[in-house]
């Protein structure tokens, strides 16, 4: 699998000959600048919930590339009244089989609600099963208990957990959730795009090495072989 970072919560896996762009949030983010909108051309997209932060580019790229949908009900039908009619909606505890793997949406927790406004619907993270490798996005989330039944359901690879703090869970919390999902090899995501969620990087890579896990904090642009 191949891994590539757009800023914020936004990046894009390449697994089984498809690729999955997550949580698009490109054009508001002013250290994303150098990242083309218009190259970004998904197979499909999931959004975890609906703030602007995770949904301001969705519907231009959903547009231009003719990508599938999945998200929460609530967030596939704000987007199919903005012209995006072809996605799944969800709520969590579902399983969707797709040509990929299999997309579970789990709990996250959260707030959310749509660029116009609209009631978003509860946030949600995703457990994604593939003959390639599972992996874990948790969203934006506080530490929960619900993560220690992630272990149920899939082996993880790897994950993807929110680390800025404020708005979601911090360094210390987001050590105990890879404990809680099982899984050493965490990729870290929502953190430095706003003056609330700056982290020390050289303290935040120690925290996940004293626990025995690797912290990955990728650049905007760069991709990553898994």
């Amino acid at each position: 699998m191949k891994f590539t970072y757009y800023g914020h919560s936004c990046f894009e896996i390449e697994v089984a000959g498809k690729r999955i762009l997550f949580d698009p949030f490109i054009s508001g983010n002013e250290q994303a600048k150098e990242i083309d909108i218009n190259s970004i051309q998904p197979d499909y997209v999931l959004i975890s919930h609906g703030h602007g932060d995770h949904i301001a580019d969705a519907v231009q790229i959903l547009k231009s590339s003719g990508a599938f949908a999945i998200s929460t009900y609530e967030v596939v039908m704000w987007l199919n009244k903005q012209g995006c009619e072809n996605g799944r909606p969800m709520n969590h505890g579902g399983q969707f089989k797709t040509d990929f793997g299999t997309v579970k949406l789990v709990n996250a927790v959260h707030s959310s609600d749509l660029p116009d406004g609209s009631y978003g619907g509860n946030p949600v993270g995703f457990v994604i099963n593939t003959e390639e490798g599972n992996f874990y996005y948790a969203g934006d989330t506080a530490l929960t208990m619900d993560m220690k039944l992630i272990p149920l359901w899939s082996k993880l690879d790897f994950s993807i957990l929110p680390i800025g703090d404020n708005f979601t869970m911090g360094l210390d919390d987001a050590v105990i959730a890879a404990d809680f999902v099982d899984c050493d090899k965490i990729i870290g995501v929502h953190f430095d795009t706003f003056g609330f969620i700056k982290i020390n990087h050289e303290e935040a890579v120690s925290k996940f090495a004293a626990a025995k896990k690797e912290l990955i904090l990728p650049k905007i642009g760069q991709s990553i072989e898994l």
